[in-house]
């Protein structure tokens, strides 16, 4: 048939006009049913999130949602809604339905915009087919484990010597310090330091010049924000990369790729040893590579995935221990104690080695309370039903319902942690009833559960119960200012504060 003999109608609207407004009724048809007559429509929650996904977006965009959520469930029980098919379980037996390993619940689409719109090109925490997470994660596993990571205990020592040298400089001039800024420096910098043998030297310049921790905040941001409306993100991205516009995770990715080249003489050479001679994560990455046993994508998502979040959770923690303890003489002062005892038993090393610190049961149940009192991350970890769908604390949910249990609420269930969920007290992890430890054990979600849990979870314990005893065996924590912290959430659940410290005596 050529061109010319089709038969294109004068007059279009009289055909768009009537279309467009079919499409739109229908919508408001099935948006309506949903909300007052469909399956789901007795799930309580927001009378606006029944219609819109903005109502999600307007409170995550007042930047506490963590605390929302927790009021939600204070208000509505163990299930309620938070956009028109997407669902908060409080219910602690949901833990393992959604979570344990063989489970059919894979990640939520919300995850897409933290990774390329391309999932093949997805990294370990973007991707969503349990598949293929398995097989990346397969690769790479036995480098986060904790015998390896072991190794590295000679890359956070140096770390710990600057950030003590910083904090004596502190202490030296009266100057307070932002405690979430220069733990952020600290981890970033160990996390550089784990991983190419180079520091960022964010504690000797005392900022962000390279603009790198910006640019995976605003990464963050974006992802946190465009998941709620996880369809635009091939558009966003598309539309940047034809504008040409600066997309903030490319000065992190420029920088990878930078240190991989560096260290790769090309096809036919040996994987280079980091300058320092010791086996870091890139030197690791590229001997595997060269065996065939990891492609350049994978090579760069985790060596991304090191630098993209590598920083956060761990500082993060480290603030929240800090300004705990502040705020609770008793806890610091029986901190400061096991110190001491381990000191005059000589079984403290300086530098504190991880197996001694381990063996402090006080400072590892503030690190855990700190965990459980502040997670990182302020939102639901979302999951989407599978097919055929399932009964969750008590509803039945179809497929592609969207479910997930937030770690800020399930951490202040009192049935399981007691009726002090508010207060910060350690103790609560010391106790001799096994079957309550065990318990408070299976419903702790600070770094995720299961087959996706954190993969750096094994880096942050070594850091944080590095650090802290050096610091606390060196210095004393005083707050700037009077009252409360403030926080904000943009997926991770940053806090604003400052502190003082002075050299404790005959240190």
């Amino acid at each position: 048939m050529g061109i010319t003999s089709l038969s294109i109608p004068e007059n279009t609207s009289s055909y768009v006009i009537p279309a467009i407004l079919l499409a739109l009724t229908t919508y408001l048809s099935w948006t309506l049913y949903n909300a007052f007559l469909g399956p789901l429509s007795t799930i309580p929650g927001p009378w606006l999130a029944r219609f819109t996904r903005l109502w999600e977006l307007r409170e995550v965009l007042r930047g506490h949602f963590e605390r929302t959520n927790i009021d939600l469930h204070k208000q509505h029980g163990p299930i309620v809604r938070i956009s028109p098919s997407k669902f908060s379980i409080s219910d602690p037996t949901a833990v393992k339905t959604l979570y344990a390993a063989g489970t059919k619940f894979a990640k939520s689409d919300f995850y897409r915009p933290f990774g390329d719109p391309d999932q093949r090109k997805s990294n370990v925490f973007s991707v969503m087919d349990m598949h293929a997470h398995g097989q990346m994660r397969k690769k790479v596993a036995a480098l986060y484990s904790m015998s390896t990571l072991v190794g590295y205990e000679e890359f956070v020592n140096r770390c710990n010597v600057t950030l003590c040298g910083k904090l004596g400089e502190f202490a030296r001039e009266g100057r307070s310090f932002e405690v979430q800024n220069w733990m952020q420096f600290y981890a970033f910098d160990v996390i550089g330091e784990i991983t190419t043998s180079q520091s960022f030297g964010l504690m000797e310049q005392g900022q962000d010049t390279r603009g790198i921790l910006s640019g995976i905040h605003q990464s963050l941001v974006y992802g946190s924000r465009v998941g709620i409306f996880p369809e635009l993100h091939i558009w966003l991205a598309g539309f940047a990369r034809l504008t040409r516009q600066e997309i903030p995770f490319h000065a992190v990715q420029n920088w990878i790729l930078t240190q991989i080249r560096s260290r790769s003489g090309g096809p036919d050479s040996s994987p280079q040893s980091s300058s320092s001679g010791r086996p870091d994560f890139l030197t690791k990455l590229l001997a595997l590579r060269k065996a065939d046993k990891v492609t350049d994508v994978d090579l760069e998502s985790t060596i991304g995935a090191n630098i993209g979040a590598g920083s956060d959770t761990t500082s993060i923690s480290l603030s929240s221990v800090i300004y705990y303890l502040c705020r609770n003489g008793g806890a610091e002062r029986q901190l400061y104690e096991e110190i001491e005892v381990f000191e005059s038993e000589g079984r403290l090393s300086d530098p504190v080695m991880f197996e001694e610190a381990r063996q402090m049961p006080y400072l590892q149940a503030c690190i855990k309370e700190a965990l459980r009192l502040h997670p990182a991350v302020g939102r639901p970890l979302l999951r989407t039903v599978p097919h055929g769908g399932a009964t969750i604390a008590g509803r039945y949910l179809p497929a592609g319902a969207t479910v997930g249990i937030n770690a800020w609420v399930l951490h202040r269930n009192e049935a399981i942690f007691g009726d002090d969920v508010e207060e910060f007290r350690p103790e609560r992890w010391l106790q001799e009833d096994k079957a309550k430890l065990s318990l408070m054990e299976q419903n702790f979600l600070a770094f995720g559960a299961g087959s996706r849990t954190c993969i750096g979870k094994n880096i942050s314990l070594l850091e944080m119960s590095k650090v802290i005893p050096q610091l606390y065996r060196k210095f004393e924590f005083q707050l700037a200012e009077p009252g409360e912290w403030k926080t904000s959430e943009d997926w991770f659940v940053k806090q604003q504060f400052k502190c003082y410290v002075k050299l404790r005596s005959g240190r």
